[in-house]
């Protein structure tokens, strides 16, 4: 499944392509937002439809072997019925043609929270079920089509995201409702069918490998008082674990069960779904993680489900730097993480995003100095070096998150990820020109010599 370490890069399709209303593709959800002050429209990402040949050429540059990015259903499947854009699937083959003559191999995700737009405003998002066979019937396609170039296959970003009541209905299509708890459930129930259906299509009918996706955020009790160890274990359970189990081991958390039991919660299951669930199974697990947070049970409503308790009860670590944006940076949470993973599950645990947003303008001439960035990937790459060659974590690759720079994940522009800097703001496109940052030639060493440089204790 894995032959070497793999070195890459991670992104979304709305995040990245632009080209909102060329050659056929329909509107997503994401089309229609609106710009404000502090967060651009998402019709033009970083143009990469147009650059995504330049782009791959500085991936090879810098020593980058895979590149997992997301496809734009409504660029396949405008209108999400089943009539499918020759032009949009035409475009992903050529894209996907130039990674591999650039020796980057393509991890491919099938649904980067961009739900098509009439999907969204006919069934109002995954809360409805129809939704499930309109990605049923695209996934198959997508497969179909690309299954034979590309072995590494994602079918949703973060799937455990949308059992957090702060992301669900944002990501999910959801246009108009009153957000309840069992909304919450039956959007990952749904997920969950569709997700299945993509596991086990891959296995019956491909040589290719699946996975399950998390964005695992590691949570600390505030205090050793046993209700904030409790409120911890309890949010990582229905948070994390939930989809986990259900990507390794084919259930729901046992504890989740019992609480939709108690509660009287109806996530829309079906008869046969529990035996589709448990057939499917996924090749490893794959994670986003970017920082860890920390819950206070005296903020926290315990009538409400453990999904609520970090929105409600969250605190700031004091022992834990912070980036601007108030993200705690824990390169020992990183190694936590993938520890925790690998003794529950014993399969591959491979970080897929890992990164750090920073307000970072060029001043036209000077590369920026982002000697923080430096710091916080080399801390957060020997983390995971002591994770697998200390503790024997099997961990097959690293990737970072938006390694050239695109509007963050609520179309800000002033957030950056990147090593390379991309001349565009929020609401001026400029030239799009790409830039290396300093933190570049650390990059490249770091990827072309394994982390011979890290190993080697070299700063």
């Amino acid at each position: 499944m894995f032959k070497k370490f793999y070195w890459g890069n991670s992104s979304s399709a709305m995040q990245t392509e632009g080209a909102w209303n060329l050659d056929g593709k329909g509107l997503s959800i994401y089309d229609i937002k609106e710009p404000a002050e502090n967060i651009s429209d998402w019709k033009d990402g970083i143009d990469a439809y147009h650059r995504y040949e330049e782009d791959s050429k500085i991936m090879q540059d810098l020593g980058m072997n895979m590149y997992r990015f997301s496809l734009s259903w409504s660029r396949i499947d405008p209108a999400g019925d089943g009539t499918f854009n020759e032009a949009g699937i035409a475009f992903y083959h050529r894209f996907i043609d130039d990674l591999i003559a650039n020796n980057i191999e393509p991890m491919l995700c099938l649904h980067h929270f961009d739900v098509p737009l009439t999907l969204a405003e006919k069934y109002n998002g995954f809360v409805n079920r129809k939704v499930v066979d309109a990605f049923e019937h695209y996934a198959k396609r997508v497969i179909d089509e690309f299954s034979p170039k590309v072995k590494h296959f994602i079918s949703f970003n973060e799937q455990n995201l949308y059992l957090r009541p702060e992301r669900c209905f944002v990501k999910s299509g959801y246009l108009e409702g009153e957000q309840t708890t069992e909304e919450i459930f039956k959007v990952m129930h749904n997920l969950t069918m569709a997700h299945c259906f993509v596991a086990n299509y891959i296995h019956e009918n491909t040589d290719a490998y699946i996975a399950g996706m998390l964005s695992y955020t590691e949570v600390y009790p505030e205090t050793s008082h046993p209700k904030d160890v409790f409120a911890t274990r309890e949010w990582d359970e229905f948070t994390n674990y939930n989809i986990a189990d259900l990507f390794i081991r084919g259930e729901y958390s046992k504890s989740v069960m019992r609480y939709l039991k108690n509660h009287q919660i109806d996530i829309g299951l079906l008869p046969g779904d529990l035996e589709t669930m448990k057939k499917q199974s996924c090749d490893y697990l794959a994670f986003s993680y970017y920082a860890s947070n920390t819950i206070s049970h005296k903020l926290i409503d315990f009538d409400k489900a453990p999904n609520y308790y970090l929105v409600e009860g969250r605190v700031k670590n004091p022992y834990l730097d912070e980036s601007e944006w108030h993200w705690e940076i824990d390169p020992l949470g990183f190694r936590n993480v993938m520890n925790k993973l690998y003794s529950r599950y014993n399969v591959p645990i491979f970080p897929i995003e890992n990164g750090i947003g920073v307000m970072e303008v060029w001043d036209g001439i000077r590369p920026v100095q982002d000697s923080y960035r430096i710091e916080y990937h080399e801390k957060h790459i020997k983390a995971l070096l002591d994770a697998r060659d200390i503790d024997g974590v099997d961990i097959p690759g690293y990737l970072g998150w938006g390694l050239i720079d695109f509007p963050s994940s609520l179309g800000d522009m002033r957030k950056r990820y990147g090593t390379v800097y991309v001349n565009r703001d929020n609401h001026d496109l400029k030239d799009l020109k790409r830039i290396p940052k300093k933190s570049y030639a650390w990059f490249k060493e770091t990827f072309h010599s394994n982390a011979a440089n890290l190993k080697n204790g070299d700063e």
